[in-house]
């Protein structure tokens, strides 16, 4: 008996140091675009659309393409709060409104910080960017974002050749 619950434990340790490693289910994906004062920019971001998306974020990664991001959808519009716990990148978050304009932006949060970083109002989404990156594309209260979850998509897709490349 005492064996059979050594094992048990055992088992339940290495599937919880497995689960740590392990790559995240592959998320839906979504072409984004931002207008801001210096122009639009387009970002290949992931959807986290569900709890265990959104509770796992970008934790345990190491590395993320310039372009990229993590789009989190809160479904409607609440005031929300995001921590670093397990985090190695240095991530921008922008909070963005139900109508898709950018309510603030938290530049560079801490890697593993477990501080609290709020939204200043309510919003409906939160996009996470490598840290700097916000600043480098000119994002700012006010910009718009386009995305499905804002249903605004099609304002982005009927300015062709609007888009920039973000370097």
């Amino acid at each position: 008996m005492r064996q059979a619950a050594v094992g048990l434990i055992a088992s339940l340790f290495l599937a919880s140091c497995a689960s740590i490693d392990a790559p995240q289910a592959m998320l839906p994906t979504e072409m984004i675009s931002i207008d801001t004062s210096a122009g639009a920019h387009a970002l290949q971001v992931e959807i986290a659309a569900d709890r265990e998306s959104q509770a796992r974020g970008l934790m345990y990664r190491r590395q993320m393409e310039p372009n990229a991001g993590m789009l989190f959808d809160l479904h409607q519009s609440a005031p929300i709060s995001f921590w670093m716990k397990n985090t190695y990148l240095p991530l921008d978050m922008v909070f963005i409104r139900a109508d898709g304009t950018v309510s603030s932006v938290e530049p560079n949060a801490i890697p593993l910080s477990t501080a609290s970083i709020p939204s200043q109002e309510p919003v409906r989404a939160v996009l996470e960017l490598n840290g700097g990156r916000a600043r480098q594309l000119g994002i700012k209260p006010g910009d718009h974002v386009h995305s499905a979850i804002f249903n605004n998509q099609a304002a982005a897709a009927a300015r062709p050749g609007s888009l920039t490349a973000a370097r």
